[in-house]
């Protein structure tokens, strides 16, 4: 019994110093983590409208981003299909094919904290070249597209690179124009983020 004792005592105790080895681990070489693709950004609310136009963006125009106050327009558009818009919120631009052609993409500057730009399926319900707000102190909004019973339109305004709206989509102001001429009343519009 006191050899098997000692032989149990042995084994735990050449266990034990095994875990104290004095040289230093070996390098085991890590990938630095890639970066997300649009699919794997946090949305709150996605149905893939917003990641496939991204995605669009990049095949269509060689372009993962926007600078602030950019847009970029196709030299052609088709004549038949569909206009409809993808707002992608969480990377603040907007999209606009005609069928299923991107033909343009812009920066936008969606709702400041405090105020909602709504997620969800819209239509275009009431379109104006020239409006002013009838909450916000008489603001201009320029090439206006309502999309809500509350007032949220897609309009000309600022695109500083962050949220500044107080609830509506501003685009870059040549492209809110081009928009306007490629839309009418029950244009789908998704909003993403």
């Amino acid at each position: 019994m006191g050899t098997m004792r000692n032989w149990t005592i042995a084994a735990i105790g050449a266990a034990l110093l095994t875990g104290c080895a004095t040289a230093p681990p070996p390098k085991v070489a890590v990938a630095a983590p890639a970066k997300p693709a649009a699919s794997e950004l946090p949305y709150q609310w996605t149905t893939g409208a917003a990641p496939q136009a991204y995605k669009d963006l990049i095949a269509g125009f060689g372009r993962n981003g926007l600078k602030p106050g950019e847009y970029l327009w196709a030299g052609e558009i088709p004549a038949a299909g569909e206009t409809r818009v993808v707002i992608d919120r969480l990377i603040q631009t907007a999209y606009v094919y005609r069928g299923d052609k991107l033909v343009g993409a812009a920066s936008v500057s969606p709702a400041k904290q405090g105020h909602i730009t709504p997620l969800g399926y819209w239509s275009i319900l009431e379109k104006r070249p020239f409006y002013r707000s009838k909450k916000y102190d008489n603001a201009a909004m320029p090439w206006m597209q309502r999309i809500d019973e509350y007032g949220i339109a897609l309009h000309g305004g600022g695109t500083p690179g962050y949220p500044e709206s107080h609830g509506c989509i501003h685009l870059p102001m040549k492209f809110a124009e081009k928009l306007y001429g490629l839309t009418k009343v029950g244009s789908k519009v998704v909003i993403e983020g």
